[in-house]
Protein backbone atom coordinates (compact mmCIF):
# COMPACT_ATOMS: atom_id res chain seq x y z
CA UNK A 1 0.00 0.00 0.00
CA UNK A 2 1.26 3.96 -0.49
CA UNK A 3 2.69 5.36 2.17
CA UNK A 4 0.12 8.14 3.66
CA UNK A 5 0.47 11.70 2.67
CA UNK A 6 2.27 13.39 5.78
CA UNK A 7 -0.01 15.35 8.14
CA UNK A 8 2.24 18.43 7.69
CA UNK A 9 2.02 18.30 3.70
CA UNK A 10 -1.25 18.40 3.92
CA UNK A 11 -1.14 21.21 6.93
CA UNK A 12 0.95 22.97 4.45
CA UNK A 13 -1.28 22.40 0.96
CA UNK A 14 -4.47 23.73 3.56
CA UNK A 15 -2.88 27.12 5.10
CA UNK A 16 -1.66 27.77 1.26
CA UNK A 17 -4.96 27.62 0.37
CA UNK A 18 -5.89 29.70 2.98
CA UNK A 19 -3.74 32.59 1.95
CA UNK A 20 -4.88 32.56 -1.12
CA UNK A 21 -8.09 33.09 -0.38
CA UNK A 22 -7.36 35.64 2.22
CA UNK A 23 -5.67 37.26 -1.00
CA UNK A 24 -8.76 36.79 -3.21
CA UNK A 25 -11.64 37.60 -0.98
CA UNK A 26 -10.89 38.99 2.43
CA UNK A 27 -14.46 38.39 3.55
CA UNK A 28 -14.89 34.55 2.75
CA UNK A 29 -16.28 32.63 5.37
CA UNK A 30 -16.25 29.01 4.16
CA UNK A 31 -15.07 27.08 1.45
CA UNK A 32 -16.71 23.51 -0.01
CA UNK A 33 -14.41 21.07 -1.41
CA UNK A 34 -16.30 17.87 -3.06
CA UNK A 35 -14.12 16.81 -6.09
CA UNK A 36 -12.28 13.92 -5.36
CA UNK A 37 -8.68 15.32 -6.45
CA UNK A 38 -9.18 18.39 -4.73
CA UNK A 39 -10.09 16.32 -1.48
CA UNK A 40 -6.81 14.22 -2.00
CA UNK A 41 -4.94 16.91 -2.25
CA UNK A 42 -5.99 18.85 0.73
CA UNK A 43 -6.62 15.30 3.04
CA UNK A 44 -4.82 12.31 0.90
CA UNK A 45 -8.19 10.09 0.48
CA UNK A 46 -10.45 10.11 -2.30
CA UNK A 47 -13.51 9.42 -0.20
CA UNK A 48 -17.52 10.20 -1.34
CA UNK A 49 -17.28 13.27 0.95
CA UNK A 50 -17.42 17.24 1.54
CA UNK A 51 -14.11 18.95 3.21
CA UNK A 52 -15.20 22.21 4.55
CA UNK A 53 -12.61 24.79 5.31
CA UNK A 54 -14.22 27.98 7.10
CA UNK A 55 -11.89 31.00 7.50
CA UNK A 56 -11.64 30.61 11.35
CA UNK A 57 -11.15 27.15 12.91
CA UNK A 58 -10.96 23.93 11.60
CA UNK A 59 -11.45 22.32 8.77
CA UNK A 60 -13.31 18.92 8.85
CA UNK A 61 -13.41 16.45 6.71
CA UNK A 62 -16.95 14.48 6.46
CA UNK A 63 -16.91 11.26 4.76
CA UNK A 64 -19.76 9.35 3.49
CA UNK A 65 -18.09 6.43 1.92
CA UNK A 66 -15.99 4.62 3.00
CA UNK A 67 -15.40 6.68 6.59
CA UNK A 68 -13.58 3.33 7.61
CA UNK A 69 -11.01 3.70 4.65
CA UNK A 70 -10.58 7.20 4.89
CA UNK A 71 -9.91 7.33 8.53
CA UNK A 72 -7.51 4.20 7.19
CA UNK A 73 -5.86 6.20 5.11
CA UNK A 74 -5.97 9.51 6.10
CA UNK A 75 -3.36 11.27 8.46
CA UNK A 76 -6.07 14.97 8.15
CA UNK A 77 -6.64 15.70 11.62
CA UNK A 78 -10.56 15.92 11.65
CA UNK A 79 -12.66 13.28 9.86
CA UNK A 80 -16.77 12.48 10.46
CA UNK A 81 -18.77 10.15 9.20
CA UNK A 82 -21.79 11.09 7.60
CA UNK A 83 -25.05 9.53 5.86
CA UNK A 84 -25.86 12.86 3.84
CA UNK A 85 -25.75 17.15 3.70
CA UNK A 86 -27.70 16.59 6.67
CA UNK A 87 -25.53 15.72 8.88
CA UNK A 88 -22.51 17.71 7.91
CA UNK A 89 -24.91 20.93 7.76
CA UNK A 90 -26.11 20.26 11.67
CA UNK A 91 -22.55 19.83 12.62
CA UNK A 92 -20.91 23.06 11.02
CA UNK A 93 -22.80 26.83 12.79
CA UNK A 94 -22.93 29.32 11.98
CA UNK A 95 -23.46 28.57 8.41
CA UNK A 96 -22.77 32.00 6.39
CA UNK A 97 -24.88 33.40 3.57
CA UNK A 98 -22.39 32.96 0.60
CA UNK A 99 -20.12 30.00 0.22
CA UNK A 100 -17.29 29.26 -2.45
CA UNK A 101 -17.59 26.18 -4.03
CA UNK A 102 -15.46 24.54 -7.45
CA UNK A 103 -17.93 25.70 -9.55
CA UNK A 104 -16.34 23.96 -12.58
CA UNK A 105 -16.69 20.88 -10.37
CA UNK A 106 -19.63 20.59 -9.11
CA UNK A 107 -22.72 19.56 -10.93
CA UNK A 108 -26.58 21.28 -10.82
CA UNK A 109 -28.14 18.36 -8.68
CA UNK A 110 -25.07 18.22 -5.93
CA UNK A 111 -25.73 22.19 -5.68
CA UNK A 112 -29.25 21.31 -5.30
CA UNK A 113 -28.55 18.62 -2.65
CA UNK A 114 -26.13 20.99 -1.19
CA UNK A 115 -28.05 23.99 -0.77
CA UNK A 116 -31.10 22.34 0.56
CA UNK A 117 -29.54 20.82 3.92
CA UNK A 118 -26.55 24.16 4.21
CA UNK A 119 -29.24 26.67 2.65
CA UNK A 120 -26.77 29.75 1.94
CA UNK A 121 -27.77 32.11 -0.25
CA UNK A 122 -24.91 33.21 -2.44
CA UNK A 123 -21.61 31.18 -4.59
CA UNK A 124 -18.60 32.51 -5.51
CA UNK A 125 -16.05 30.18 -7.18
CA UNK A 126 -12.62 28.81 -5.75
CA UNK A 127 -11.25 26.86 -8.43
CA UNK A 128 -8.66 29.42 -9.34
CA UNK A 129 -7.33 29.85 -5.71
CA UNK A 130 -7.35 25.88 -5.96
CA UNK A 131 -5.22 25.54 -8.82
CA UNK A 132 -3.07 28.35 -7.78
CA UNK A 133 -2.35 25.92 -4.59
CA UNK A 134 -1.95 22.80 -6.59
CA UNK A 135 0.74 24.70 -9.10
CA UNK A 136 3.32 24.84 -6.86
CA UNK A 137 4.78 21.33 -5.80
CA UNK A 138 6.27 20.60 -2.64
CA UNK A 139 9.52 18.69 -2.37
CA UNK A 140 7.22 15.95 -0.97
CA UNK A 141 4.96 16.05 -4.39
CA UNK A 142 8.48 16.97 -7.18
CA UNK A 143 9.63 13.31 -5.58
CA UNK A 144 6.79 11.41 -6.34
CA UNK A 145 6.75 12.99 -10.48
CA UNK A 146 10.03 13.05 -10.51
CA UNK A 147 9.64 8.45 -9.88
CA UNK A 148 6.96 9.20 -12.62
CA UNK A 149 9.55 10.69 -14.96
CA UNK A 150 11.83 7.88 -14.31
CA UNK A 151 9.13 5.09 -15.22
CA UNK A 152 8.16 7.15 -18.14
CA UNK A 153 12.11 7.85 -19.31
CA UNK A 154 12.64 4.07 -18.76
CA UNK A 155 9.49 2.79 -20.88
CA UNK A 156 9.87 5.21 -23.94
CA UNK A 157 13.85 5.64 -24.00
CA UNK A 158 14.73 2.20 -23.54
CA UNK A 159 11.98 -0.29 -23.33
CA UNK A 160 9.54 0.27 -26.28
CA UNK A 161 12.00 -0.41 -28.77
CA UNK A 162 11.56 -3.66 -27.70
CA UNK A 163 7.89 -4.46 -28.75
CA UNK A 164 7.93 -2.70 -32.16
CA UNK A 165 7.79 -5.21 -34.62
CA UNK A 166 6.00 -5.01 -38.22
CA UNK A 167 2.69 -5.94 -38.49
CA UNK A 168 1.49 -5.22 -35.19
CA UNK A 169 -1.62 -3.62 -34.80
CA UNK A 170 -1.87 0.12 -32.63
CA UNK A 171 -3.77 -1.59 -30.27
CA UNK A 172 -1.21 -4.26 -29.74
CA UNK A 173 1.20 -1.66 -28.85
CA UNK A 174 -1.01 0.32 -26.33
CA UNK A 175 -1.43 -3.20 -24.40
CA UNK A 176 2.12 -3.51 -24.45
CA UNK A 177 2.94 -0.27 -23.55
CA UNK A 178 0.61 -0.83 -20.50
CA UNK A 179 1.94 -3.85 -19.28
CA UNK A 180 5.46 -2.33 -19.38
CA UNK A 181 4.47 0.90 -17.64
CA UNK A 182 2.63 -1.37 -15.24
CA UNK A 183 5.81 -3.38 -14.49
CA UNK A 184 7.62 -0.27 -14.21
CA UNK A 185 5.57 0.43 -11.16
CA UNK A 186 2.86 3.07 -13.61
CA UNK A 187 -0.78 3.70 -10.70
CA UNK A 188 -2.57 2.75 -14.04
CA UNK A 189 -4.66 5.60 -14.93
CA UNK A 190 -4.11 8.90 -16.55
CA UNK A 191 -6.35 12.00 -15.05
CA UNK A 192 -7.20 14.68 -16.61
CA UNK A 193 -8.21 17.87 -15.66
CA UNK A 194 -11.86 18.10 -17.51
CA UNK A 195 -14.81 17.45 -15.57
CA UNK A 196 -11.81 14.79 -13.92
CA UNK A 197 -12.21 12.73 -16.62
CA UNK A 198 -9.57 9.29 -16.49
CA UNK A 199 -8.01 7.31 -18.85
CA UNK A 200 -5.46 4.27 -19.70
CA UNK A 201 -2.34 5.85 -21.35
CA UNK A 202 -2.76 8.57 -23.87
CA UNK A 203 -1.94 9.11 -27.67
CA UNK A 204 -0.63 5.87 -29.47
CA UNK A 205 -0.71 5.80 -33.55
CA UNK A 206 1.34 4.74 -36.83
CA UNK A 207 1.66 7.53 -39.47
CA UNK A 208 -1.52 9.76 -40.40
CA UNK A 209 -3.46 7.67 -37.17
CA UNK A 210 -0.91 10.38 -35.24
CA UNK A 211 -3.05 13.77 -36.89
CA UNK A 212 -6.93 11.89 -36.81
CA UNK A 213 -9.05 14.49 -34.98
CA UNK A 214 -9.94 13.98 -31.59
CA UNK A 215 -11.89 15.55 -28.55
CA UNK A 216 -9.02 15.91 -26.35
CA UNK A 217 -7.27 19.41 -26.25
CA UNK A 218 -4.11 18.20 -27.55
CA UNK A 219 -1.89 18.97 -30.80
CA UNK A 220 -1.88 14.44 -31.51
CA UNK A 221 -4.87 12.69 -32.25
CA UNK A 222 -5.84 9.17 -32.52
CA UNK A 223 -8.50 6.53 -34.07
CA UNK A 224 -9.05 4.80 -31.46
CA UNK A 225 -10.60 1.83 -31.11
CA UNK A 226 -14.20 3.51 -33.18
CA UNK A 227 -16.57 6.23 -32.61
CA UNK A 228 -17.84 4.59 -29.27
CA UNK A 229 -14.38 4.29 -27.75
CA UNK A 230 -12.17 6.75 -29.16
CA UNK A 231 -9.36 6.17 -27.60
CA UNK A 232 -6.49 3.21 -26.82
CA UNK A 233 -5.67 2.07 -30.61
CA UNK A 234 -6.78 0.99 -33.53
CA UNK A 235 -6.97 -2.87 -34.46
CA UNK A 236 -6.78 -2.18 -38.43
CA UNK A 237 -3.91 -0.15 -38.42
CA UNK A 238 -0.79 -2.02 -38.56
CA UNK A 239 2.60 -1.16 -38.14
CA UNK A 240 4.67 -1.05 -42.05
CA UNK A 241 8.21 0.23 -42.95
CA UNK A 242 9.10 3.78 -42.77
CA UNK A 243 5.85 4.40 -40.38
CA UNK A 244 6.62 6.86 -37.90
CA UNK A 245 5.37 5.29 -34.34
CA UNK A 246 3.74 8.25 -31.82
CA UNK A 247 3.36 7.87 -28.46
CA UNK A 248 1.94 10.81 -26.46
CA UNK A 249 1.32 9.35 -22.61
CA UNK A 250 1.35 10.21 -19.09
CA UNK A 251 2.94 8.32 -16.45
CA UNK A 252 1.93 8.16 -12.69
CA UNK A 253 2.92 7.16 -9.44
CA UNK A 254 0.94 7.58 -6.35
CA UNK A 255 -1.28 9.99 -7.84
CA UNK A 256 1.37 12.08 -9.25
CA UNK A 257 1.87 12.41 -13.56
CA UNK A 258 4.37 13.43 -15.80
CA UNK A 259 3.80 13.80 -19.58
CA UNK A 260 5.97 12.54 -22.16
CA UNK A 261 6.16 12.05 -26.34
CA UNK A 262 7.94 9.85 -28.42
CA UNK A 263 8.31 9.24 -31.59
CA UNK A 264 10.32 6.96 -33.57
CA UNK A 265 11.13 5.60 -37.18
CA UNK A 266 10.00 2.08 -38.00
CA UNK A 267 12.81 0.82 -40.62
CA UNK A 268 13.30 3.04 -43.64
CA UNK A 269 13.84 7.46 -42.66
CA UNK A 270 11.41 9.55 -42.78
CA UNK A 271 11.66 12.63 -45.73
CA UNK A 272 14.36 14.64 -44.97
CA UNK A 273 12.08 18.14 -44.30
CA UNK A 274 10.22 16.19 -41.91
CA UNK A 275 13.05 15.09 -40.05
CA UNK A 276 13.97 19.02 -40.70
CA UNK A 277 10.74 20.19 -39.53
CA UNK A 278 10.84 18.15 -36.03
CA UNK A 279 14.60 19.08 -35.79
CA UNK A 280 12.82 22.52 -35.03
CA UNK A 281 10.40 21.49 -33.00
CA UNK A 282 13.16 19.71 -30.75
CA UNK A 283 15.00 23.34 -30.58
CA UNK A 284 11.87 25.07 -29.63
CA UNK A 285 11.37 22.71 -26.87
CA UNK A 286 14.72 22.89 -25.91
CA UNK A 287 14.16 27.39 -25.90
CA UNK A 288 11.06 27.06 -24.09
CA UNK A 289 13.00 24.59 -21.07
CA UNK A 290 15.66 27.46 -20.86
CA UNK A 291 12.97 29.98 -19.96
CA UNK A 292 11.07 28.26 -17.49
CA UNK A 293 12.71 30.13 -14.23
CA UNK A 294 10.45 31.56 -11.41
CA UNK A 295 9.53 35.56 -12.34
CA UNK A 296 9.09 34.43 -16.13
CA UNK A 297 6.09 35.05 -17.72
CA UNK A 298 4.05 32.19 -19.65
CA UNK A 299 2.24 34.15 -22.05
CA UNK A 300 5.95 36.29 -22.99
CA UNK A 301 7.65 33.08 -23.33
CA UNK A 302 4.60 32.21 -25.94
CA UNK A 303 4.87 35.32 -27.84
CA UNK A 304 8.56 34.91 -27.72
CA UNK A 305 8.84 31.40 -28.86
CA UNK A 306 6.59 32.09 -31.64
CA UNK A 307 6.87 35.68 -33.01
CA UNK A 308 9.69 34.28 -35.62
CA UNK A 309 7.85 31.26 -36.57
CA UNK A 310 7.10 31.65 -40.72
CA UNK A 311 3.69 31.59 -42.00
CA UNK A 312 4.13 28.13 -43.97
CA UNK A 313 5.88 26.79 -40.19
CA UNK A 314 2.53 27.89 -38.41
CA UNK A 315 0.69 25.63 -41.07
CA UNK A 316 -0.35 22.29 -38.94
CA UNK A 317 1.70 23.54 -36.21
CA UNK A 318 0.32 22.54 -32.59
CA UNK A 319 -2.00 20.05 -34.94
CA UNK A 320 -3.48 19.24 -38.14
CA UNK A 321 -5.54 21.97 -40.24
CA UNK A 322 -8.07 23.52 -38.17
CA UNK A 323 -7.00 21.36 -35.20
CA UNK A 324 -4.33 23.61 -33.56
CA UNK A 325 -4.69 24.03 -30.02
CA UNK A 326 -3.10 27.71 -28.28
CA UNK A 327 -0.64 26.78 -26.19
CA UNK A 328 2.50 25.11 -26.34
CA UNK A 329 3.00 23.79 -22.99
CA UNK A 330 0.83 22.76 -20.04
CA UNK A 331 1.17 22.82 -15.78
CA UNK A 332 1.38 18.95 -14.73
CA UNK A 333 0.18 17.08 -11.43
CA UNK A 334 -2.29 14.97 -9.94
CA UNK A 335 -3.75 15.75 -13.05
CA UNK A 336 -2.83 16.18 -16.78
CA UNK A 337 -3.17 20.10 -17.67
CA UNK A 338 -3.31 21.80 -14.82
CA UNK A 339 -2.07 25.70 -14.34
CA UNK A 340 -0.02 27.32 -15.27
CA UNK A 341 0.13 27.00 -19.49
CA UNK A 342 2.47 28.71 -21.86
CA UNK A 343 -0.12 30.20 -23.93
CA UNK A 344 -1.46 33.96 -24.45
CA UNK A 345 -3.49 35.43 -21.37
CA UNK A 346 -1.43 33.61 -18.79
CA UNK A 347 -0.02 35.93 -17.30
CA UNK A 348 1.26 35.19 -13.66
CA UNK A 349 4.86 34.77 -13.12
CA UNK A 350 6.32 31.59 -12.87
CA UNK A 351 7.08 30.38 -9.14
CA UNK A 352 10.12 27.53 -8.66
CA UNK A 353 8.48 24.22 -8.19
CA UNK A 354 5.82 24.29 -10.73
CA UNK A 355 5.92 21.50 -12.88
CA UNK A 356 5.15 22.16 -16.78
CA UNK A 357 4.78 19.81 -19.87
CA UNK A 358 6.60 21.36 -22.72
CA UNK A 359 5.29 20.34 -26.25
CA UNK A 360 6.01 21.87 -29.53
CA UNK A 361 4.69 19.54 -32.42
CA UNK A 362 3.51 19.98 -36.06
CA UNK A 363 1.46 17.84 -38.30
CA UNK A 364 2.73 16.61 -41.51
CA UNK A 365 0.60 15.38 -44.13
CA UNK A 366 1.19 12.00 -45.22
CA UNK A 367 3.81 11.40 -42.05
CA UNK A 368 1.76 12.45 -38.84
CA UNK A 369 2.85 14.73 -36.07
CA UNK A 370 6.04 15.45 -35.18
CA UNK A 371 7.90 16.87 -32.69
CA UNK A 372 8.67 16.04 -28.76
CA UNK A 373 7.69 16.78 -25.24
CA UNK A 374 8.56 16.48 -21.71
CA UNK A 375 8.22 16.86 -17.80
CA UNK A 376 10.11 20.15 -16.55
CA UNK A 377 10.09 21.79 -12.80
CA UNK A 378 10.71 25.50 -13.23
CA UNK A 379 13.53 26.19 -11.32
CA UNK A 380 16.37 29.29 -11.37
CA UNK A 381 18.32 28.00 -13.80
CA UNK A 382 15.76 26.77 -16.37
CA UNK A 383 13.72 24.25 -16.30
CA UNK A 384 14.54 20.93 -15.01
CA UNK A 385 13.36 17.62 -16.89
CA UNK A 386 12.35 14.89 -14.57
CA UNK A 387 11.34 12.46 -18.14
CA UNK A 388 14.38 12.28 -19.68
CA UNK A 389 16.32 13.97 -23.06
CA UNK A 390 15.84 11.85 -26.23
CA UNK A 391 15.05 14.35 -29.11
CA UNK A 392 12.94 11.55 -30.82
CA UNK A 393 12.22 10.16 -33.90
CA UNK A 394 14.38 6.89 -32.41
CA UNK A 395 14.92 4.94 -35.50
CA UNK A 396 13.79 0.92 -34.88
CA UNK A 397 13.77 -1.96 -36.92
Amino acid sequence: MESKVPASELDDRLQRFRRLMDAADPAWELAVVLSKINLYYFTGTMQDGMLLVPRDGEACLWVRRSYERAANESLFPLIRPMRSYRDAAAGTAPIPATVHLETEQVPLAVYQRLRKHFRFENVRALDREVMRARAVKSPYELGLMERAGAIHRRVLEDRVPEILREGMTEAELTSGLYTLMIEEGHHGIVRFGMSESEIVLGLIGFGESSIYPTYLDSPGGNAGMGPSAPLFGSRSRRLRDGDLVFIDVGCGYAGYHTDKTMTYVFGTPLPDDAVAIHARCVEMHDAIAALLRPGAVPSAIYEAITADLEPAFLENFMGFGNRSVQFLGHGIGLEVAECPTIARGSDEPLEAGMAIAVEPKKGIAGVGLVGTENTFVVAPGGGRSITGHHPGLMPVG
